[in-house]
């Protein structure tokens, strides 16, 4: 965000943004790698070209995520985290949770070529997202499943799976429901 009060310019964004205005510094930048180790995003504030405030923000990582991705990398799949969290905010999120890789600082428009990427080197994609910057790469994924309780309409419009609530342990199961049904119609057509 950027705007003038009283003649006087301010801005509210990452540190991308403050680099851009030439505001930087070292205590900016020591702030900026204990949050992210600690998997905080910090959003900065400056007026008249000097950092007047920071603030750090956190995703709760919810209990069943540990548990929901060892299931799903137990079935052979591979978990990847596409997220807009610098690269250290990601990567203490990753150890969090156990992900086996993390694509850190994409921007929204960007997940969407990510899939696109992970596709074209012959992987299957399934994407999991509920904000309505989740939903193109929703629709360019294999499956895209959106985490319904939470979920942005435009999210839930793109997913060809929408769960009923915000828990991570269900879509592991949603994968093996899936997998039956799929077996059990081979077996009626055959």
């Amino acid at each position: 965000i950027r705007g003038m009060i009283e003649d006087i310019e301010y801005l509210a964004g990452n540190q991308k943004m403050m680099d851009a205005f030439n505001i930087h510094g070292t205590a900016l930048e020591q702030l900026q790698d204990r949050m992210a180790s600690e998997g905080k995003t910090p959003l900065y504030f400056a007026g008249a070209g000097k950092l007047i405030g920071i603030i750090a923000v956190a995703d709760v990582v919810k209990p069943t995520s540990r548990q929901a991705v060892k299931e799903l990398q137990d079935m052979g799949i591979e978990v990847v985290m596409l997220t807009g969290d610098h690269k250290k905010t990601a990567e203490a999120i990753r150890r969090q949770v156990g992900v086996d890789r993390v694509i850190a600082e994409v921007l929204p428009e960007d997940k969407e070529q990510e899939i696109r990427r992970l596709q074209k080197s012959g992987k299957k994609t399934a994407m999991v997202g509920d904000g309505i910057n989740d939903a193109p790469a929703l629709a360019r994924a294999d499956v895209g499943i959106a985490m319904g309780a939470m979920g942005s309409d435009a999210a839930i419009e793109a997913a060809d799976v929408v769960l009923m609530d915000d828990d991570p342990g269900k879509i592991p199961t949603a994968i093996k429901v899936s997998k039956k049904c799929l077996r059990i119609v081979k077996e009626n057509i055959y």
